[in-house]
């Protein structure tokens, strides 16, 4: 077996050494950054050299962020050089930008390509979006840092899919779990052949039966943990025994809504501090729970492992492989007088996501609400109305009804 570089196998002992260094540093970085002019104000960053001195620093929220960026656009303060000395600036929805970088590995999914046996020889066929939002770049990126080639697909318009993939020899595919599914049933539809062996997933669930599927046609697929502001968090290896910390970020599991560290093992919000010198974030919350793993993994990488994802800390869900916020439930209800109160309810068909808006209304129509639903969830949805206090009293405004089992 090969490793992607020797910081896979370092010792507890010398991870630790490193972070006496890098950690300091990066907390440096990030009081030269406006954003952090207050919350990190009189900090001794020469005292913060483990994972236990960053519980006594405060946690950054993405609504802080969003917040910080209305007040200082676009990156609210909190990297240290301007939007113009970045490669590109994207948008995600809230909105929300994110910085991005051409160096090396930028965001470092190349760790995690490499676990899949992506590398020199491959052709990717990278269906995650290029337009605004930056898993496109983060995947080519990646595949970029093993040395492979990349198709740019990003998404839609399956009969090119297929043509594409068999015309240029795709081995590995790069996208949503789900989307891979519809390439190949298409392709089988059109009576073609693809050569697709390996599969680098994310931004949505991985369901077993899906991977089983996939596994059932000559295809591995493992997935990654990553966010659009922090770049790869956690990935899977052949092992597929949870999933493992990148060497560049520190993960903490924490109470939700407090920054303080849970006992080893229970479920908790993963709060990420990255030492990416370009964008600092410290202690960022990522409203996502999972729980620490123990030991190992067999694979050979001595990182410690998350269990990967477990639910939200609070209602934000991830549909599609785009995130609906409350906020932006709050936005659709605002914006027809005759609206109510609104629900958005997460399900799977078969192996594909899809999302429900239930509409609590006097008046309106389905097509003038599904066209609003697209303009602010950024999603096409099923619309249901139905009559005033007929939804539920629970506090709900997004329901996902998926089993993760």
């Amino acid at each position: 077996m090969t490793f992607f570089d020797t910081l896979e196998t370092r010792s507890e002992d010398e991870r630790a050494a490193g972070l006496v260094e890098a950690l300091p540093a990066q907390i440096v970085r990030a009081q030269s950054a406006p954003g952090y002019a207050e919350t990190l104000a009189g900090i001794d960053a020469a005292a913060i050299t483990s994972v236990a001195d960053l519980r006594n620093l405060p946690v950054l929220r993405k609504s802080d962020l969003s917040k910080a960026q209305g007040a200082n656009a676009p990156f609210g303060g909190f990297t240290v050089k301007p939007a113009s000395g970045f490669a590109h600036i994207f948008q995600s929805p809230g909105p929300i930008y994110e910085p991005g970088g051409a160096d090396h590995d930028w965001w470092r999914m190349g760790r995690f390509l490499h676990a899949v046996g992506i590398g020199q020889g491959d052709v990717v066929q990278n269906c995650f979006g290029y337009h605004l939002t930056p898993a496109g770049m983060i995947f080519e990126s990646g595949a970029r840092a093993v040395g492979a080639a990349v198709l740019p697909a990003g998404t839609g318009q399956t009969e090119l899919q297929v043509t594409a993939a068999r015309d240029v020899g795709a081995t590995a595919y790069a996208g949503t779990p789900d989307y891979l599914k519809v390439i190949l049933d298409k392709a089988e539809a059109m009576g073609v052949k693809l050569g697709f062996t390996k599969a680098a997933v994310g931004g949505g669930a991985l369901f077993p039966s899906l991977r089983q599927e996939y596994a059932d046609r000559g295809i591995t697929c493992l997935q990654s943990y990553a966010t659009a502001d922090l770049g790869n968090i956690a990935y899977e290896s052949a092992a597929m025994e949870g999933m493992i910390v990148d060497e560049k970020v520190i993960v903490e599991i924490v109470t939700p809504g407090t920054g303080v560290p849970v006992a080893p093992g229970e479920v908790g919000e993963v709060v990420v501090t990255t030492l990416n010198p370009d964008y600092p974030l410290i202690r960022f919350a990522t409203g996502d729970l999972s729980a620490v793993m123990p030991g190992l993994s067999p694979c050979g990488r001595t990182n410690m492992r998350i269990k990967g994802w477990m639910g939200r800390a609070d209602q934000t869900t991830k549909i599609k492989g785009m995130f609906v916020r409350p906020e932006q439930v709050a936005a659709l209800v605002e914006k027809h007088d005759e609206i109510v109160k609104a629900r958005v309810i997460a399900a799977r068909d078969g192996e594909m996501d899809t999302m429900t808006v239930q509409i609590e209304a006097q008046a309106g129509d389905e097509v003038t609400f599904g066209k609003s639903v697209i303009e602010v969830l950024k999603l096409k949805a099923r619309i249901e109305v139905v009559t005033p206090g007929a939804l539920p009293k629970d506090g709900l405004v997004i329901e996902d009804q998926r089993s993760y089992d």
